[in-house]
């Protein structure tokens, strides 16, 4: 089963990134707005960020909407 790494944004606490675990950040243009908060499980992960993910090697997710 795959892990992956979390990001959460420091300036939009509700947007999450996900990235394949040792990857670290996609090319951002504000790569320091964001934090490492762990790690999760690719069954932890709902389907479409689970196609972001294969698809760009990243995904983002808006949380608790």
């Amino acid at each position: 089963m795959q892990e992956f790494d979390f990001y959460m944004n420091l300036k939009r606490p509700t947007l999450g990134l996900y990235v394949h675990k040792g990857a670290g950040l996609p090319d951002l243009a504000d790569p320091d707005q964001w934090e490492f908060e762990g790690n999760v499980w690719q069954d932890e992960l709902p389907p479409d960020v689970l196609k972001g993910l294969e698809a760009n090697g990243h995904a983002f997710q808006e949380l608790g909407g």
